[in-house]
């Protein structure tokens, strides 16, 4: 004898609500989980979880769920609100920012901006930051990788990054992880558009040490600024604050190696990594 499903509240959040069109779409066709896990690389308890809203599917099932079902982009649309959703309430308006802004300027300091992780450099991170949740950091991942999107669809912002020797002289992952890190940065060091500089350790003390900073430029002109420490986050608006910030990430830009000078600089801390 079947059991009933559970009932769904998909009022509960957006990733409830998107496991509620699926299970709905799937059961007026009379679709059973093991049809459809012929129809999606996805297993059926990843499924099963997708669909109580206790799981973020991978980025690319939106799509092929809209395909399938014939239902234009709403899981597409659906997915992008669940992945604004699975962030912290403080961070929720600099993703916001990010997504609208035509010209972006990031500061790291410690890390590789988001931005520019690799899938295995950022589950690296995530499994430092929560041991063993496998669906937690594979959710983080797949709200990453919405935000990456957004560098490689129609009318991408600008992107100027700049580098401290610290962000790439930590091998996150082991050597292997952060080689591939190393050798998509140098990819992206100078595109039509993105540019990387790094700024080495030979520069001393600058007063961005401490934490990372991220300048957004919106269609209108005006600007943000999210400075970001261990656990906290802070969003500047007030004109005059934004501003200092973006001086100081000038005055740093200026220092920087050159985009070619900084490839040969990662090149040559790629070769210092253990085989």
């Amino acid at each position: 004898m079947s059991t009933r499903a559970k009932e769904l509240d998909p009022a509960g959040s957006n990733k409830k609500l998107f496991g509620a069109r699926l299970r709905r779409m799937r059961a007026a066709r009379g679709w059973s989980l093991d049809y459809l896990v012929t129809k999606i690389p996805m297993s059926k308890s990843q499924l099963a979880r997708v669909e109580r809203g206790e799981y973020l599917a991978p980025e690319k099932i939106p799509a092929l769920l809209d395909d399938l079902f014939g239902t234009d982009e709403l899981f597409a649309e659906l997915y992008v609100l669940a992945c604004r959703e699975a962030v912290q309430d403080q961070y929720q308006r600099r993703m916001e920012y990010e997504a609208l802004a035509v010209s972006i300027k990031e500061y790291a300091g410690a890390l590789i901006p988001g931005l520019l992780q690799t899938d295995d450099y950022a589950r690296a991170l995530f499994a430092a930051g929560r041991p063993g949740d496998l669906a937690w950091q594979e959710e983080q991942l797949a709200v990453r990788k919405q935000r990456q999107a957004r560098l490689y669809g129609q009318n991408p912002p600008h992107l100027s990054v700049l580098l401290d020797e610290s962000s790439i002289a930590r091998p996150i992952g082991g050597p292997e992880v952060m080689k591939r890190q190393l050798e998509f940065l140098v990819s992206m060091v100078e595109t039509p558009t993105c540019v990387i500089q790094l700024l080495p350790y030979g520069h001393g003390e600058h007063n961005l040490l401490g934490g990372s900073l991220s300048l957004f430029t919106l269609p209108e002109g005006n600007s943000m600024a999210y400075e970001e420490s261990i656990g906290s986050g802070t969003l500047l608006e007030a004109p005059a604050e934004v501003q200092k910030r973006m001086l100081r990430w000038e005055r740093l830009w200026g220092c920087a190696l050159s985009p070619t000078e900084t490839a040969k600089f990662m090149h040559d801390v790629m070769e210092a990594l253990p085989q």
